[in-house]
């Protein structure tokens, strides 16, 4: 689905005041059951996967593609290449690539926080790039989120030095789920740029029930000092088979794609083509999220637990208690919850999941914090 298309169903549906897609959400469920996330009997809402996928369109591409799975992927990398950068209006030398968006954020990492390198990041963000980047002797400047667990991009803004080579922005933002003023974020970019490569890191981007907002796409087509990560992984389902890639100026992109060291593989590309199609899933896949993140606000303000509204696959929520005790006492009721993420000690991150599953979570809950 290309960014206009994405525009103007978001517009069209009317996420905020339910969901209109043709046949209704019962017929479209008929296609895309649920998957449970289960480890070891536990229900897993730890690490922000989709129950729905991969597509069933996928699955049929999957099983059809096992007689490429002896071929490496080489041949089969430009095509999907192509295919993106079609979909984010960017020429085919803008795109990389790579195993997961990990991957993508472990390249910028390596290539920009090495022999010291210093980069500017919220905290609390995910951590890959940062941690990676500081193995190779970086130096993060880890910036506090503000009181609405938010970038505070007035005191990033303050730490850039001449010796910043990357400021790390991920908006959405795991774990709180906040979203930067679109306006703002692109201020702050074009301010920056000429100072440090900014790279946007939009695992969540396709969850943003805004119709307008702009990725940090617009910028790299504009030829600006930025990068942009995206995976498969979340909205279509594809988290076990690690394809993500990167959107850079070319001679940026250049330098990615050799510092990064995990490939993907044929059966990954296969998935991620037919994905890109997909445009039932696609908007199954959102509006059933919409439906789980009104479940868990619903259990959260039952028990008076205050949260952050979400823009992503899971809710962030203030518990009240030390996280981990939270964590042990969800898994005595049979359910995985997110890590700690410090500083934030007594907050929780909660996956969406099924129907079935939000269920779950919403009497474990209830019977923990009760207790």
């Amino acid at each position: 689905m290309n960014q206009i298309d994405r525009r103007q169903w978001l517009k069209t549906i009317g996420l905020s005041g339910g969901f209109a897609l043709v046949g209704g959400l019962g017929s479209l469920a008929m296609n895309h059951p649920p998957r449970t996330l289960t480890k070891g009997g536990m229900i897993r809402l730890n690490a922000n996967e989709n129950p729905y996928g991969p597509s069933k369109a996928v699955r049929e591409v999957l099983l059809k593609s096992f007689d490429e799975a002896c071929r490496y992927p080489f041949s089969a990398i430009p095509g999907l290449v192509d295919l993106i950068a079609e979909k984010e209006g960017v020429s085919r030398d803008c795109v990389v690539i790579t195993g997961g968006s990990t991957e993508g954020l472990n390249a910028a990492g390596l290539v920009y926080g090495l022999e010291g390198g210093e980069i500017i990041a919220a905290d609390p963000t995910f951590q890959a790039l940062l941690t990676y980047a500081e193995t190779f002797g970086a130096y993060v400047h880890r910036v506090p989120l503000n009181e609405r667990l938010e970038h505070d991009l007035e005191t990033m803004s303050r730490r850039v030095s001449g010796k910043t080579r990357l400021i790390f922005l991920c908006n959405p933002n795991n774990p709180s789920g906040t979203l930067l003023d679109a306006s703002q974020l692109r201020d702050f970019c074009l301010s920056h740029e000429n100072r440090a490569v900014i790279f946007s890191d939009e695992a969540y981007y396709d969850f943003i029930t805004e119709p307008d907002y702009p990725s940090m796409a617009e910028l790299v087509k504009e030829g600006r000092n930025v990068i942009v990560s995206r995976t498969f992984s979340k909205v279509y389902g594809l988290a076990g088979l690690r394809l993500g890639y990167l959107l850079a100026r070319p001679d940026i992109a250049v330098r990615l794609k050799d510092a990064a060291m995990a490939g993907t593989n044929t059966l990954a590309i296969a998935a991620a083509t037919a994905a890109l199609s997909d445009d039932e899933f696609y908007k199954y896949s959102i509006a059933m999220n919409q439906e789980a993140k009104s479940t868990i606000y619903g259990t959260l303000e039952a028990l008076k637990l205050p949260f952050i509204k979400s823009h992503t696959n899971f809710v962030f929520f203030q518990s009240g208690r030390p996280v981990e005790h939270l964590i042990k006492a969800m898994q005595q009721e049979g359910l995985l919850i997110g890590r700690p993420f410090p500083p934030l000690l007594n907050w929780a991150r909660i996956s969406t999941g099924s129907a079935p599953e939000m269920e779950a979570f919403s009497k474990a809950l209830t019977k923990v914090m009760q207790a």
